[in-house]
C-alpha cells in the first residue's frame, strides 16, 4: 500500500520541480544563477519581482494579456454555445464535414496564419489593438469549444427541449434559463482551453501587436542585454504567467475532471 501512495508522490514531485527551480530563481540575482547550483537563494531578493511592478512595460504587458485572453475566451464561447447546439440538435447536408473542417483549423500551426492576419489587421486598423488578437485566436478557440460543448449538449435528452417549448418557453429563454446551466461542466471545460490556448500562444499575439497590445510574451524578450540575458527577471517573470493559468484550474477542476469522465476532454 505505502508503494502504491509513494509512486504519485515521487511523480508529483517530478512534476513540480521545474515550477521550485522557477520560483527559487526568481529569488535570485542573475549573477548567482550564473555561479553555480544553489538549491535555495543564497542572497534573497525582490529586485526582479520590484522591477516588473514598477516598469508600466511589464506589469502593462500582464494587463494587455489578460484582457485579450478574456475577449478571446467570452467571444469563443458565446459562438460556440449556438454552433454546438446545432450540431447536437440538428442534421442537415454536409453537418459532418462542416464539423471535421472546423476541427481542421484548430490542427494548422499558428504560423501559417500570422502573415494574412497581419496583413488584413493592418490595412483595416486592427493592428496592435486587444481584439486583434482576440479574433485571430477565435480561429483555433472556435472549433476547439464547439467540439467540446456539442459532446456536452448530446448528453442532454431532447425532450428537455420539448417539455420547455410546450411550457411556451422561447428559444433563447429556454436556451440561457434552462440549456445552458444544465452543461455549464462543458462550458467550464471550454472555458478553459480557450484561456489556456489564448494565455500561451506567442506567434500571433507578437505578430500582431507592436507597442499599445504588446503581451507579456513579447515583453519578457527584453530580459536581453549587451550583457547577456536577467536571468532572476525572466524567471520573476515566468512565475507571473503561471498565476492566472492556476487560478483558473482551481475554479474549473471539478468541469475538467467531468470533462474528462465523459470522455470529450
Amino acid at each position: 500500500m505505502r508503494k502504491r501512495s509513494l509512486i504519485p508522490i515521487l511523480y508529483i514531485l517530478f512534476l513540480m520541480l521545474p515550477i521550485y527551480w522557477l520560483v527559487s530563481m526568481s529569488f535570485k540575482t542573475t549573477n548567482e544563477i550564473l555561479a553555480g547550483f544553489s538549491l535555495f537563494p543564497q542572497t534573497f531578493t525582490l529586485d526582479s519581482y520590484v522591477a516588473i511592478f514598477t516598469d508600466p512595460t511589464w506589469y502593462w504587458g500582464y494587463i494587455n494579456s489578460i484582457i485579450y485572453v478574456t475577449l478571446n475566451t467570452v467571444i469563443s464561447i458565446a459562438v460556440a454555445l449556438p454552433a454546438a447546439y446545432a450540431f447536437s440538435r440538428y442534421s442537415f447536408l454536409g453537418d459532418k464535414q462542416l464539423f471535421f473542417w472546423l476541427l481542421t483549423n484548430r490542427m494548422a500551426p499558428a504560423a501559417v496564419f500570422a502573415l494574412p492576419f497581419f496583413q488584413l489587421y493592418s490595412s483595416v486598423g486592427l493592428f496592435d489593438t486587444h481584439i486583434a488578437v482576440a479574433l485571430a485566436h477565435c480561429l483555433f478557440n472556435i472549433p476547439l469549444a464547439v467540439w467540446i460543448l456539442e459532446g456536452f449538449m448530446r448528453g442532454v435528452p431532447k425532450e428537455l427541449d420539448e417539455t420547455a417549448y410546450v411550457d411556451g418557453y422561447s428559444f433563447w429563454r429556454f436556451f440561457t434559463t434552462i440549456f445552458i446551466p444544465n452543461i455549464k461542466a462543458g462550458v467550464g471545460v471550454a472555458a478553459f482551453f480557450c484561456f489556456m490556448f489564448s494565455w500561451v500562444e506567442m506567434l500571433l499575439a507578437k505578430t500582431l501587436t507592436a507597442v499599445e497590445a504588446k503581451p507579456i510574451a513579447a515583453t519578457m524578450t527584453r530580459t536581453a542585454s549587451s550583457a547577456g540575458y536577467e536571468l532572476g527577471l525572466l524567471a520573476a517573470a515566468g512565475t507571473l504567467t503561471i498565476i492566472p493559468g492556476a487560478i483558473v484550474i482551481y475554479f474549473v477542476r471539478n468541469y475538467i475532471a467531468k470533462g474528462f469522465a465523459l470522455g470529450r476532454v
